[in-house]
């Protein structure tokens, strides 16, 4: 452990020191212009991705979309927004009024903080300015991402429990659940990043890139970050806090008007958010594609970077609305399932083989034998994991073919039971006339 973490250590401190000293010389409004940049770009950006996630699942499902307002229906976004701020704004007599209004800004306000850390492209002119394409870094940059993503979860926890309605306070707590489940996922696939960056910075992340992207030779960590995003953000098919099949609407049920829209732009930013921090820490960042590199050596300089960056970002956001259009939603019970007894152990098992790899690599390498040795192992362990849980599934539905068909019934108390309640209503026995006649004259018999 000592071999691992001394050089680890010393590579940290070493890396931060040259890549933090370009941050924090900027003058007073080049910050403000850049600020005011990111949050007309997110603001843009989720306009964009409501109409695009509309006319995406349109096609998918044969449908022509929204197609009236502006050309190819761009201003609809634009038009519900306004209808939103129109709509009357209801509180209900029954809800806390000022922790009912401060939910929506609670989840909105960090969905745009985290967004201060993240690199859009290099050190480019900005009106005479030279400056990084980045509002500021700090050592611990990838943590602040998760800490601030993290108060965001508040807001929809306080926005159920406000609201004075069961519905929205199953929808907070169910989304409290999620938080912690799937965060700690999330965490621990972060921490190969960590050991083969040798910082915690974003800007230092992408820069260790340059080479070779981190999804590829990271990839168990790349696919459990992608997993856990989806559950992080509510996106179907781990929506399950506004759930309409059981919960009406989740923890936003009560709620109208623009606190609505506060909560509907942050789900969209945080999509984008987390979006963004997988291109950061898996796909190079704004560095361009290898090919388009190779080919062409101006890639990676001026404003260019920022096509880059962003298309990364469009792709993860596509992936969020394909789930969305493909997908049905899972029950509670598997969904917790596989993100304690799934996800999180093979994250760990994943840590271990990094870490020991990583220790071995810096103390002077590995003989290629044994490093195909400990691969086949490690693939066999995961998929144990993965297929015994399998398994155990596919044997349920042979034990619950056994039990006749029907709406399950739950047994009567053991005092006041009424014979005839308490026998298995199956299909064949049901009847809108006889079925009821049966149990009034079985209750009358019992009295």
């Amino acid at each position: 452990m000592t071999a691992l973490l001394s050089p680890i250590g010393a590579g940290i401190g070493m890396a931060d020191e040259e890549s933090l000293a370009q941050f924090g010389h900027d003058v007073w409004w080049v910050v403000l212009v850049k600020a005011l940049l990111i949050f007309v770009v997110l603001v843009l950006l989720t306009l964009f991705n409501i109409w695009w996630e509309r006319r995406v699942v349109a096609r998918m499902q044969h449908r022509i979309g929204p197609n009236v307002h502006g050309p190819f229906g761009l201003l609809q976004s634009l038009a519900d927004g306004v209808k939103l701020a129109l709509k009357e704004d209801i509180t209900p007599k029954a809800a806390d009024k000022l922790v009912f209004i401060l939910a929506p800004v609670i989840a909105t306000v960090p969905a745009f903080v985290t967004f201060a850390v993240i690199p859009f492209g290099p050190t480019v002119n900005f009106f005479g300015e030279e400056t990084p394409l980045q509002l500021t870094d700090m050592p611990v940059a990838v943590l602040f991402v998760m800490a601030i993503a993290s108060i965001g979860i508040y807001g929809i926890v306080l926005g159920g429990w406000s609201s004075g309605s069961t519905y929205s306070l199953l929808g907070g707590l169910r989304s409290s659940a999620q938080m912690i489940s799937y965060e700690v996922a999330m965490g621990l696939a972060l921490v190969a990043v960590f050991l083969y960056a040798g910082s915690m910075s974003t800007s230092e992340i992408v820069e260790a890139q340059t080479d070779l992207w981190f999804g590829l030779i990271l990839a168990p960590s790349f696919v459990i970050y992608c997993i856990a995003m989806v559950g992080e953000t509510n996106r179907a098919p781990f929506d399950l806090p506004e759930a309409e099949g059981e919960l009406v609407g989740g923890f936003h049920t009560e709620y109208s008007s623009l606190k609505f829209a506060l909560f509907f732009l942050a789900e969209y930013i945080n999509m984008a958010t987390v979006s963004a921090l997988a291109t950061t820490l898996f796909l190079g960042g704004w560095h361009a594609p290898f090919w388009i590199d190779e080919v062409w050596a101006g890639a990676n300089e001026g404003y260019w970077p920022l096509l880059w960056f962003f298309g990364k970002v469009l792709f993860f956001i596509f992936i969020f609305i394909w789930l969305r259009g493909s997908l049905p939603r899972l029950r509670y019970d598997q969904f917790m399932h596989f993100g304690w007894k799934r996800l999180i152990p093979i994250a760990l098992v994943w840590i271990v083989a990094v870490s020991t790899i990583r220790a071995i690599s810096l103390d002077g390498g590995i003989d290629r034998q044994y490093l195909l040795i400990g691969i086949g192992v490690l693939a066999a362990i995961f998929l144990v994991l993965f297929f015994v849980g399998a398994s155990e599934q596919e044997a349920e539905p042979e034990a619950a073919a056994e039990v006749p068909r029907g709406f399950p019934v739950p047994p009567m108390p053991a005092g006041g039971a009424v014979r005839g309640a308490a026998r298995p209503l199956t299909f064949e026995s049901r009847s809108p006339v006889t079925e009821p006649a049966a149990a009034t004259r079985s209750a009358g018999e019992e009295i």
